[in-house]
């Protein structure tokens, strides 16, 4: 029997007009009330997050939102910050030196907000900043002190282009960092250490579930490593071709309420 459920949100627990369908509500609601802990895991900052739970009925004791793909775990009641992998300064400006070499775009997330170092903002951000309902802001590299948080850092670019990007990283840089394409148009690194795979573990170590308790549901590659992780790994219909060959099930797509299907095919029975 399943004990926990991590769902992931942009693709998977929302439709494509960025909304919870009914049905889903439902299944998740009637899932939480027979004891089973949801999770939501996202790349998202937790403004984008902690914006469903009210709607999802998630905001209970022991219940954690996992943000920022897995740099950020917070209590979903209390709001403490159970575990969180930051990036470094350095970090930061050698990865913007990398992506003026390629002439790409640059944002970085703290916990609440997000950052672009380019004064051209690409719409891609400008979505993300507002379905997310976080606050974005414009520095200079060069006013980037130790103060501030960098839980992420993202190249934004066109998905063509981003593709060159990717295959012409350093080596350095792969074995310095986790990395994910998290969309078509974005690509993120993180601290080593940080993927939604790692930080449902330790959820799970956290509550005494074990690994062949959980079932997964994501649609991208930063959902990967919890699809992985899971005894049960969802992909959605919609899901991009490698996550679906590594996952147990493929459900129906985020516009017909998959993540409903797979909680009453697995877990309402």
């Amino acid at each position: 029997m399943y004990k926990l459920i991590a769902i992931d949100i942009d693709g998977t627990l929302l439709n494509d007009r960025h909304e919870v369908t009914d049905e889903v509500r439902e299944a998740i609601i009637e899932a939480k009330k027979q004891g089973i802990k949801i999770v939501l895991c996202s790349g998202r900052a937790v403004g984008g997050v902690v914006r469903f739970l009210e709607e999802l009925e998630l905001k209970g004791e022991d219940n954690y939102i996992v943000a920022l793909n897995g740099a950020l775990i917070q209590n979903a009641s209390t709001s403490e910050v159970i575990h969180k992998q930051n990036l470094s300064l350095e970090d930061l400006q050698n990865l913007y030196k990398l992506s003026q070499e390629f002439k790409t775009c640059i944002v970085f997330f703290d916990e609440a907000d997000i950052f672009i170092l380019n004064k051209d903002i690409p719409k891609y951000i400008v979505q993300e900043a507002f379905l997310s309902q976080v606050n974005l802001y414009y520095r200079d590299i060069e006013e980037i002190t130790d103060d501030y948080i960098v839980s992420n850092v993202l190249f934004v670019d066109e998905p063509e282009r981003l593709e060159q990007i990717i295959a012409s990283i350093p080596a350095e840089f792969k074995e310095k960092y986790a990395m994910v394409k998290s969309a078509p148009y974005y690509f993120e690194f993180l601290h080593p250490e940080s993927s939604k795979g790692n930080a449902l573990r330790i959820i799970a170590e956290k509550l005494g579930i074990r690994r062949e308790e959980i079932m997964s549901i994501g649609d991208s590659g930063n959902d990967l490593s919890m699809i992985q992780y899971a005894g049960c790994g969802v992909a959605m219909g919609n899901a991009m071709e490698e996550l679906k060959q590594h996952a147990d099930f493929i459900t129906l797509s985020n516009n017909e309420s998959g993540v409903a299907h797979a909680i009453r095919k697995f877990v309402l029975l």
